[in-house]
C-alpha cells in the first residue's frame, strides 16, 4: 500500500489516493482465484480444477478484480488513515480509479474529526432542583402497595364507577352475532375504559341477576369492520364487587414488605424516592452544563459525521428488539414506519451525542488529559466485576484504547461539573421525571374482545456507543 496523495477538502474531509502494488493484488487475485474455482466449470476440466489462465482466458483477464479489490481495499484504507495519523468519524466514500496486471489505485474521501474552538466551559452555572420528598410523596410512595393489597369482595348493591362486575355479554349487528363480540364471566372494571366508549357507562346502576340491552355506536376510526356501526350488547350481570384497601397499618408493612413497622417502612420509601430525585437532579444540572459548554463551542460538524452516528443508533436499537424475539423489518411494520423514518427520527439525538463528544474530547486536549495504567487496571476489575467476568475476559472485549478514551472524556465531563455551581431550581422539576421510575407501576387494562392492539416494544436508554469509523470490530461496551 502506498498513499499517493492527501489533500484537505472542504467541511472536514481528506482525500486519499492510495495503490495497491502489483504483488499485494496479485496474492488477492489468486485468492479469489481458490475460493470461487469449486464452482465454476470450463469444458475439458473437471469442475473446480480449471487453471486459473484458462479461466480468465474465457471470462477476461479482470474476472476476478472486483472481488479482489473488494477483499483488499478495506485494509489498504485502513493503514492509509493510520499512516496519516487521521482520526476518521464515518466511513469513507470510495470510488476505485484504475485496476490492472500491474495493481490497483483508489481514491478514499475521509470525513475528519473538526476543529473545535472552545468557549466557556469552566465556571458554569445551572438550576439544580432540590430533591425534596413531603409526607404526601411518600404516601403516593406507599399508594401501589395498597392497590396490590386492595381484594375485590362481592357487593350486594348497584354497580358503581370502580366496582368490577362480572358478567355475559354478546353483540349483535342488525341481528346478526360478530366475531369477538361474545365472552362469558368476563371481569370488568367501570370506569377502566376497556370497552368502546358508552360500554361502561349503562352498566352503571346494574345489579347482580340483572339482564338487558346496551346500544354501542363504535367510533369512526375503530380499526374493524364494526367502525361508525351501531350495534346492540345483550347483557347479564352475574356479580359486583367492590375494593377492599387493607388498614394501613404495622402489620400491612409486614405483609408487603421485610419492615417490621409502617413508619420504617414509610422512612424507607422516602429515601428511595429522595435518591431517584437526587439522581434526576443531579442529571439534569449536568445535561444543562454540556447544553453550555457546546452552545458556547464554534464548530462545523460534517453530515456524514452525523448521519454515521444515527446508523449506529438505529443498529443498536435494532438489536436490542431483535434481542426480544422481534424481528426488526416487523417492529418497523408493526410501528408502521420504514427504515428512512426510523433514521431520520434519530438525527436529531445523533447530532446531540456528536456534539457532546466533541466538546469532551476538546476539553480532553485543552486539559492535557492522561489516564494512568492504575486507573486503567481499576477500570477494567471494575467492569468485570459488574459484568460478572474475568478480567482478561474484559481486556479482549474491551480493547485498551477504548476504555482510555473513555475514562479521558469522564475526566473531562468532570472538569465541566466540578467547576461548576448550581442556582436554584423548583424542586418538582426533577420530581416528575423520577417518579416515571417509581416503584408503583400501572396495571395494564384489559381490552375489550373485539379491540386488540399489538403492543409495543419499550426502548432502553441505554446509550449507543461509537465505533471505529475505518475498521469493522467486535463492538465493545463501556459503562459511562
Amino acid at each position: 500500500m502506498n498513499v499517493k496523495s492527501v489533500e484537505k477538502k472542504e467541511k472536514s474531509t481528506v482525500e486519499l489516493v492510495i495503490e495497491v502494488s502489483r504483488e499485494e493484488f496479485e496474492a488477492a487475485i489468486d485468492k479469489v482465484y481458490k475460493k470461487q474455482r469449486g464452482s465454476i466449470s470450463i469444458p475439458g476440466f473437471r469442475k473446480g480444477h480449471a487453471p486459473r489462465k484458462i479461466i480468465e482466458g474465457m471470462y477476461g483477464s479482470g474476472v476476478f478484480y472486483e472481488d479482489a479489490i473488494n477483499d483488499v481495499y478495506p485494509e489498504a484504507y485502513a493503514e492509509a488513515v493510520e499512516q496519516e495519523k487521521l482520526d476518521a468519524v464515518a466511513y469513507p466514500d470510495v470510488e476505485i480509479l484504475d485496476a490492472g496486471k500491474d495493481g490497483f489505485s483508489f481514491k478514499a474521501v475521509v470525513t475528519v474529526r473538526p476543529e473545535v474552538k472552545l468557549g466557556d466551559y469552566k465556571g458554569l452555572t445551572a438550576p439544580k432542583a432540590e430533591a425534596a420528598v413531603s409526607d404526601e410523596d411518600i404516601d403516593g410512595e406507599l399508594k401501589p402497595f395498597i392497590e396490590r393489597a386492595t381484594r375485590l369482595v362481592s357487593a350486594d348493591r348497584a354497580a358503581q364507577n370502580g366496582d368490577t362486575v362480572v358478567l355475559d355479554f354478546e353483540g349483535f349487528d342488525n341481528g346478526v352475532p360478530f366475531e369477538g363480540g361474545k365472552a362469558e364471566g368476563h371481569s370488568l372494571e367501570l370506569g377502566s375504559g376497556s370497552f368502546v366508549p358508552g360500554f361502561e357507562e349503562q352498566l352503571v346502576g346494574m345489579k347482580a341477576g340483572d339482564e338487558g340491552d346496551i346500544n354501542i355506536t363504535f367510533p369512526e376510526d375503530y380499526h374493524a369492520e364494526l367502525a361508525g356501526k351501531s350495534v346492540v350488547f345483550h347483557v347479564k350481570l352475574h356479580e359486583v364487587k367492590e375494593k377492599q384497601a387493607p388498614v394501613v397499618d404495622d402489620e400491612f408493612a409486614k405483609d408487603v414488605s421485610e419492615f417490621e413497622t409502617l413508619a420504617d417502612l414509610k422512612k424507607d420509601l422516602g429515601e428511595k424516592l429522595k435518591e431517584r430525585r437526587e439522581a434526576q437532579a443531579k442529571s439534569d444540572f449536568e445535561n444543562a452544563l454540556m447544553e453550555q459548554v457546546v452552545a458556547n463551542m464554534e464548530v462545523e460538524i460534517p453530515d456524514a459525521m452525523v448521519e454515521h452516528r444515527a446508523d449506529q443508533m438505529v443498529d443498536d436499537y435494532a438489536r436490542r428488539i431483535t434481542s426480544q424475539g422481534i424481528p426488526f423489518e416487523n417492529y418497523l411494520q408493526m410501528m408502521g414506519m420504514t427504515a428512512a423514518d426510523f433514521k431520520k427520527q434519530a438525527m436529531e439525538g445523533a447530532l446531540h451525542q456528536v456534539q457532546g463528544d466533541l466538546a469532551l474530547g476538546a476539553i480532553v486536549e485543552a486539559e492535557k488529559i492522561e489516564v494512568s495504567d492504575e486507573e486503567k487496571e481499576a477500570e477494567y476489575a471494575r467492569l468485570a466485576e459488574q459484568y460478572s467476568m474475568d478480567v482478561e475476559q474484559i481486556k479482549a472485549a474491551v480493547p485498551v484504547e477504548d476504555l482510555e478514551k473513555e475514562l479521558k472524556t469522564k475526566k473531562a465531563a468532570e472538569v465541566v461539573y466540578s467547576t461548576a455551581k448550581a442556582g436554584k431550581a423548583p424542586a418538582k422539576k426533577a420530581a416528575k421525571k423520577a417518579e416515571e421510575s417509581d416503584e408503583g407501576e400501572e396495571k395494564p387494562k384489559k381490552k375489550a374482545a373485539p379491540k386488540k392492539k399489538a403492543e409495543e416494544p419499550a426502548e432502553g436508554e441505554e446509550k449507543p456507543k461509537k465505533k471505529a469509523a475505518p475498521k469493522k470490530k467486535s463492538e465493545p461496551k463501556t459503562e459511562e
